[in-house]
């Protein structure tokens, strides 16, 4: 019987090359946006339909100057309280609540226009560059530094992979390019993965 072969550059034969390359591979870096969760019903950012075709996103600036929001870390001293803190807080009158410290909390995470954390943004530039496999899924790569990563990774010899339905500035220079659905494309490869491990064993 003749074995069955795999047309070039279809999408099983991209993901048998990503497999083989993780299987290889000591490090490897999955860099996600927000793309990762529509299938789950949580619309992205930039995509067609997606949320700022609704609204319009909040600038860190705008967010500090009009003193509103959901809180959980303090922006001054770092220190962090739980959400229902925060809720007893806002229950009580304050829109921006205050830490002893006399800063402002907010959620913990990084806000539209905000400056990444210095230290945390180096190690996932160290990380990215001594990958051996970056795949970036659901991300348009339009965000900086952020975006840079996968350059990094590249530039210092890693096997770049690119999951996401819309176009990105890395298509061009990625070794795979995938344009499909994160959830489908990531379980091909999670099984692909594990049917190589345990051929290992």
């Amino acid at each position: 019987m003749a074995e069955k072969r795999i047309p070039k550059n279809t999408t099983t034969e991209k993901i048998n090359q990503v497999v083989q390359k993780i299987l290889g591979a000591k490090q490897v870096v999955l860099f996600t946006g927000a793309g990762i969760s529509t299938e789950s019903g949580i619309p992205d950012y930039r995509s067609q339909g997606g949320l700022w075709e609704k609204f319009k996103p909040i600038y860190f600036d705008d967010f500090m100057t009009q003193k509103k929001a959901r809180i959980q870390r303090c922006l001054a001293c770092k220190r962090l309280i739980t959400w229902e803190e925060a809720m007893v807080m806002i229950n009580a009158g304050a829109r921006a609540p205050e830490c002893t410290c006399g800063g402002y909390y907010k959620p913990d995470t990084i806000s539209f226009g905000q400056a990444m954390p210095e230290k945390e943004t180096q190690k996932v530039a160290m990380l990215s560059a001594n990958s051996d496999v970056f795949i970036v899924v659901g991300s348009t790569l339009l965000v900086q530094p952020a975006a840079l990563m996968p350059e990094y990774a590249r530039n210092a010899g890693a096997f770049l992979v690119i999951i996401n339905l819309s176009q990105t500035p890395f298509d061009s220079l990625c070794h795979v390019l995938i344009q499909d659905k994160a959830g489908k494309i990531l379980e091909k490869i999670t099984r692909g993965v594990e049917r190589g491990l345990d051929r290992q064993i």
